[in-house]
């Protein structure tokens, strides 16, 4: 810029006033042509590099924080909002605000410098009108950045909102709330114009007030040079220079300030990325955070179950909490079954979510074959282990994918041999397409005991030697149970299980129960001793036959 602009009033002074044929001009004009291209080249490669930038910049947070929300495993991601999540992985990232703010602190002072060669007194009016500029964008960047704030939280919302009412549109309308649900999505959305109006109207104003600045700074370098010129007391090339400089050195941080609204969207959104990177989750082990899927790796066949030992282990989902677990002491013997009774918020599924490595003990340990399990990493000991939680999630794909997440080098045969073993076979042959059906997001062609049944599918593939099943039954009529307890059974044979449950019928298929209250086993035995000598699982057992 400052090339064609030096150039240029070379160009124009020795035609203009020297008279110089075009000759003597050619050369310049051809450099000014020259520069001009080089100039628009870079420009092209300055907007392509801050896009593809960006891009990856957007590609290595998407991937970092996933990484981070699957480690910290379904106990963290429940507290967030999938809608919310989704919106702050997906939202705009500093493509034009960052390298404009560099243009911004670089070309000015390159432009000054050039100016103060030329003409220091026109050099040293810009640098007393330039402290104005950055002046004024931080005032109103003040009430900017809380507006903004205000905006993406109102978006963020909005986006959780309608995500979880499409996701329950089918139980809104059985229940005829669909237009309850509408009216709040409506008050959202006029939240949500109206900050964005008040962000557009401050966009507009900082515009205005750079605009005006830029203009009233020029204007005074066009005076005092023109004023000189007729005075013979600046000469015209360096007059002209000075001139066709002075805008360009406020062109850059008007185009900031015209970026300043967005790279304040991206701002909101990286604070938001922070939040969730540096919130506390109880994580399993850092080195899973740095790389690497959290999907589990194909274990080598032939390992045998292994004892589990839960030894004073204490854990709190905060400070203030009460303990969800209180000195648990309990044992898993290898290739036994061990159910785990008690009422909500017991610590049944704390426990199981500290076998499966998603929380880490807060006192206490957990031995697998006498062998403290922090010794292992995570993603090592989930090699063995199967899960089969209360609500499995079925993803948008065919049921052969769906199945292939246990073990992607499954093969046909062990597809049929884990489809029969589930009781799946009936529903696979009932698909349209078999087992290349797709299913939909959340399993939306299957009931809920065939997604169930997917589940142990996925459970009988793994061919883990340590089983978790967190009420399996749960939620299910008596028939659907009745198939579903047959298929567990045949889960449970040569391998060492944890089974949560609140039927007293899934118990049955357990060598020993384990009652929890307030965070402690408080009886323990095999289901025939407990009926005859357990108080508390008598009372279960009584209450499940509709006995007085």
């Amino acid at each position: 810029m400052v090339g064609q602009a030096w150039l240029l009033s070379g160009a124009i002074d020795a035609a203009f006033l020297g008279g110089a044929p075009l000759e003597r001009v050619g050369p310049r004009l051809t450099a000014l042509a020259a520069v001009a291209f080089v100039r628009a080249g870079l420009l092209w490669l300055q907007e392509i590099t801050a896009q593809r930038l960006s891009g990856r910049v957007r590609v290595e947070v998407r991937d970092r924080l996933t990484r981070q929300l699957l480690a910290r495993g379904p106990h963290f991601v429940a507290k967030e909002r999938a809608g919310e999540l989704v919106s702050t992985l997906v939202g705009g990232y500093l493509s034009q605000y960052l390298p404009q703010a560099s243009l911004a602190a670089l070309v000015p002072a390159l432009v000054v410098a050039a100016v103060l060669r030329a003409d220091p007194l026109s050099g040293a009016v810009l640098l007393l009108t330039f402290p104005l500029v950055p002046l004024f964008m931080w005032l109103i960047g003040q009430e900017s950045r809380k507006v903004t704030r205000r905006q993406w939280i109102t978006l963020s919302r909005l986006a959780a909102r309608l995500q979880d009412s499409l996701a329950g549109l089918p139980t809104l309308r059985v229940l005829g709330r669909t237009e309850e649900e509408l009216r709040t999505l409506e008050g959202l959305n006029h939240r949500y114009r109206t900050v964005t109006m008040r962000a557009l109207r401050l966009a507009f104003l900082s515009a205005l007030v750079l605009e005006a600045l830029a203009t009233l700074g020029t204007a005074v370098v066009a005076v005092e040079v023109g004023l000189r010129l007729l005075h013979a007391r600046i000469g015209f090339r360096a007059a002209l220079f000075v001139l066709m400089l002075a805008p360009e050195f406020y062109r850059p941080l008007r185009a900031l300030g015209a970026a300043f609204h967005a790279g304040m969207a991206g701002r909101e959104a990286a604070r938001r990325l922070r939040e969730l990177a540096d919130a506390e989750g109880h994580l399993a082990a850092p080195a899973i955070l740095t790389g690497g899927s959290t999907l589990p790796a194909t274990r080598p066949r032939g390992v045998r179950p292994p004892g589990i030992r839960f030894d004073e282990v204490t854990f709190s989902y905060g400070r203030a909490a009460a303990p969800a677990l209180d000195g648990l002491t309990l044992d898993v013997p290898a290739g036994r079954t061990l159910a785990l009774l008690g009422p909500t918020g017991s610590g049944k599924t704390t426990a199981t979510h500290l076998l499966l490595r998603w929380l880490e003990p807060d006192g206490g340990r957990i031995l697998v074959d006498g062998i403290p399990l922090a010794s292992r990493t995570p993603e090592e000991w989930r090699q063995d282990i199967a899960w089969v939680p209360q609500h499995p999630h079925l993803f948008h794909a065919t049921l052969r994918e769906n199945l292939l997440i246990a073990s992607p080098s499954a093969t046909r045969a062990d597809l049929d041999r884990a489809i029969e073993q589930a009781s799946l076979a009936e529903t696979v042959s009932a698909l349209p397409g078999g087992l290349d059906t797709p299913l939909g997001e959340g399993g939306e062609r299957l009931s809920g005991g065939e997604a169930q049944r997917v589940a142990l599918a996925r459970a009988f593939l793994r061919d883990a030697p340590l089983v978790v099943l967190d009420e399996p039954t749960a939620h299910l009529d008596l028939e659907t149970e009745a198939v579903l307890l047959g298929a567990v059974r045949r889960l449970c044979r040569g391998r060492t299980v944890l089974l949560v449950a609140h039927r007293l019928t899934t118990v049955e298929t357990a060598d020993a129960v384990a009652i929890v209250s307030g965070g402690r086993v408080v009886e323990a035995g095999t289901p025939t001793l407990l009926a005859s000598s357990g108080a508390i699982y008598r009372r279960l057992l009584a209450a499940s036959r509709g006995m007085p």
